[in-house]
């Protein structure tokens, strides 16, 4: 087969457009043709070898995927070959007590799709069957790419775990992040106020589009004291936050009493100050979160199915210009996701 992989780690031209062997599948798997496949920035963690230094060599990356079922193990029932599947990024063992209660992002053994494994740069990919969904009629190859990834982890923040109630006010960093395009619409459907936050206008009047009702360019004013302003120093019920560093920290003084706030990443940094006595003197709660859950896909896949949720895409490039769609990335210029076709 074809795929985009690195021999070592570095800049995106470590990508080679080359021959990779097809993958063979056991018993509980199955072999995905695939379509399109999405970017996220851990594809760019990965080739770059900032977070993933354990990543076997050569490697595929690509979590986001979208195919055709090609192959099934004997043992597998749930999924037909010829059938549209999506991907569920996250692998589990699927045998633990976190698996069996359908919490698979606490197994020990969980990790996304194109850490270790190889992805879906690629123009096939083998998968745990529990780990491919159906694709709803109405979406295309390219928009289903899009999904999966950035819509899960947005609905286990803020519905599974911050718990957004109707008419709530959110701050939403990264609006033009795929988890902020995401998380957006998610609050919409829930009537929050949403507030939001980008580094560029154009970024900032298409969020607009999508449903948030007030747009803070962090580049030409301070968020904190914007987000203050709004609020007339109330602050927000929810902050959903991906940051990190100073962000973070900053952030936690803007939930007024009884807040929560949810991080999925830390873009800008691992480390921020936290002043416990506002923490505790507030009710105020912080989560951490790791993707989601199979439940939580289920439960976002039936909103994608209803026409309640869309995947926003950038730009699409072909397979063989992997290399160009990171640095597009890279840039920070997108709006949306950026898919590869296949």
């Amino acid at each position: 087969m074809r795929a985009n992989r690195f021999h070592e780690f570095g800049d995106a031209s470590v990508l080679q457009y080359e021959e990779a062997p097809t993958p063979s599948i056991n018993d509980d798997e199955v072999l995905v043709q695939l379509k399109a496949a999405s970017l996220n920035h851990l594809d760019i963690w990965v080739r770059s070898g900032t977070r993933e230094r354990n990543t076997p060599l050569p490697h595929i990356p690509g979590s986001d995927g979208t195919g055709v079922v090609a192959e099934v193990g004997k043992n597998v029932t749930s999924v037909k070959i010829g059938e549209r599947v999506l991907i569920s990024p996250g692998l589990s063992c699927g045998e633990c007590m976190y698996c069996e209660q359908q919490r698979e992002n606490l197994c020990a053994q969980y990790r996304v799709l194109g850490t270790k494994e190889s992805g879906t740069y690629a123009e096939f990919v083998k998968l745990p069957a529990r780990n491919v969904f159906a694709i709803p009629a109405n979406v295309s190859f390219n928009e289903a790419a899009a999904f999966p990834l950035v819509f899960l982890t947005a609905y286990h923040m803020l519905i599974t775990l911050a718990q957004l109630q109707e008419r709530e006010t959110v701050l939403i960093h990264g609006a033009g992040s795929g988890v902020g395009i995401a998380a957006i619409q998610l609050a919409k459907l829930f009537d929050a106020k949403i507030i939001t936050t980008a580094g560029s206008d154009e970024k900032l009047q298409k969020a607009k589009l999508l449903g948030a009702d007030e747009l803070i360019n962090y580049n030409e004013k301070n968020f904190s004291d914007e987000v203050k302003r709004i609020t007339d120093k109330k602050g927000v019920d929810v902050v959903f936050e991906h940051i990190g560093g100073d962000v973070f920290e900053k952030s936690t003084f803007l939930l007024r009493k009884g807040g929560r706030l949810v991080t999925c990443g830390a873009t800008i940094g691992y480390e921020a100050k936290l002043d416990l006595r506002y923490l505790y003197s507030r009710h105020l709660t912080l989560l951490g979160s790791f993707m989601g859950t199979s439940n939580d896909l289920k439960s976002v896949l039936a909103l994608l199915a209803e026409g309640k949720l869309r995947p926003i895409i950038d730009s699409v490039f072909p397979l063989v210009n992997a290399a160009d769609a990171q640095r597009r990335m890279e840039e920070r210029k997108h709006f949306g996701k950026i898919v590869l076709e296949i």
